[in-house]
């Protein structure tokens, strides 16, 4: 391990998308925190805006902490400590995600990077996520006076063993595929209304789609569209499959599933969701997993009845304090 003094390091502070060897390093960091933790330790808007996706209404503030030549850890030939990642609205709050790299924890980067936001833009206004809801991270919420606000589930479904209802869908209803260069604006507009209350679905703009779209995982035979009988768009379920990362088996995820308000009733929630997880189940993987917010009563109890389980947390912490 190293014995360096990252008090005494000084941090880059990038304002917008990050050039592209500095998002090379991000994203290694990321690598090797997520396969430490069993987490990402970042979003995927987060790590969208980094690449310089058109941000629309949100500002990006990086800080990023390298450790010097003489303080880097050999056995790792790594040098970025850690980074942490601002996301920013125009009502002046925001969402932090902070990451350091297994080499240089437990040796104050946290707090270093902390430091350096709070004499750039202060805590106000800010939250902050805990992927996986380490210990570390309580600790140091605590520390700053922030406390859990809001709880992400992180839901699995063993698919090869799983009996799934037979979910038909409403009359005069049917299933097709995403049609890229056809389909994008009918997308958004039910993304919209099916997520208008929600923090980051409901925002997605055509730019965060394209930029998912440009991805390697973006499948449109996945992306499965429950249209009406006059071709009106009336739900979705997007799915995901994460590759195989050493060890780490290939996992399907229902990445999404919407129904637009005019819709809601019909049981096309469930059917939709059927449908993708056999879809998922179809390219032989062997589990599938996904996200809801643990206030969901409706959609945990769903998950729930189709063999789902928890699986992990994770949690935004918020301000306990009046700023």
């Amino acid at each position: 391990m190293s014995h360096a003094h990252p008090e005494n390091w000084p941090v880059l502070i990038i304002e917008g998308a990050l050039d592209a060897e500095l998002l090379r390093d991000v994203k290694a960091l990321a690598a090797a925190a997520g396969e430490s933790d069993g987490n990402p330790p970042f979003s995927e808007q987060t790590l969208v805006m980094l690449r310089g996706v058109d941000a629309g209404d949100h500002s990006l503030l990086s800080f990023i902490l390298y450790a010097p030549d003489e303080d880097s850890d050999p056995a790792t030939a790594e040098d970025l400590a850690g980074v942490a990642v601002v996301v920013g609205s125009e009502d002046g709050s925001g969402v932090l995600e902070l990451a350091v790299h297994p080499a240089y924890r437990n040796q104050g980067v946290a707090g270093r990077l902390l430091d350096a936001l709070q004499g750039k833009r202060g805590l106000n206004g800010l939250s902050a996520w805990s992927h996986g809801n380490h210990e570390a991270a309580a600790e140091l919420a605590t520390r700053f006076g922030y406390g859990p606000v809001r709880e992400l589930w992180k839901m699995r479904l063993m698919s090869s063993t799983a009996e799934l209802p037979d979910a038909g869908l409403p009359d005069g209803v049917s299933l097709r595929a995403f049609v890229p260069g056809q389909d994008e604006q009918a997308w958004l507009s039910a993304n919209r209304a099916a997520f208008s209350h929600h923090p980051e679905q409901g925002s997605m703009t055509l730019a965060d789609l394209e930029a998912r779209k440009a991805e390697d995982w973006f499948d449109p035979e996945g992306f499965l569209l429950a249209v009406g009988a006059e071709g009106e768009l009336l739900g979705f379920h997007w799915t995901k499959v994460h590759p195989q990362q050493g060890p780490h088996p290939a996992i399907g995820e229902v990445y999404v599933v919407g129904v637009t308000p005019e819709a809601q009733g019909l049981g096309l929630g469930k059917a939709l969701t059927v449908a993708g997880i056999k879809h998922l189940q179809g390219q032989g993987l062997h589990a599938v997993m996904l996200y809801v917010d643990a206030d969901n009563e409706a959609a945990v109890a769903l998950y729930q009845k189709l063999g789902f389980v928890r699986w992990d947390t994770d949690v935004m912490y918020g301000s306990l304090t009046k700023n």
